[in-house]
């Protein structure tokens, strides 16, 4: 009982900063324009990291035990993109989204 409600208090914690930070994100992009596409492919990168916080809070409050779609692509980009995250767990690596 205390789990399901455990999870719903992060969950409702986070919609806030997340809801903010797509904005954010998606205002910071750049136009289509005028950006280059080293802008666009950061842009994008940030975007994969953000989208990512709300699974990454149920998987947190879950204690892994709920492994959404998001995070496992955030995973997979963080992992690819820099090789110290490479040997970080997968828990290190979704409280790192969330401190974003």
């Amino acid at each position: 009982m205390m789990r399901p409600i455990l999870v719903v208090a992060v969950l409702a914690l986070s919609l806030p900063l997340s809801a903010l930070a797509s904005s954010f994100a998606g205002s910071s992009a750049g136009s289509a324009s005028g950006a280059s596409s080293a802008g666009s492919s950061s842009s994008d990168d940030d975007k994969v990291v953000l989208d990512a916080r709300e699974d990454a809070a149920a998987f947190v409050a879950s204690d892994g035990a709920i492994r959404g779609a998001r995070l496992e692509a955030a995973l997979l980009h963080l992992r690819e993109r820099d090789a110290a995250q490479r040997e970080a767990s997968d828990m290190a690596l979704a409280r790192t989204l969330l401190a974003r």
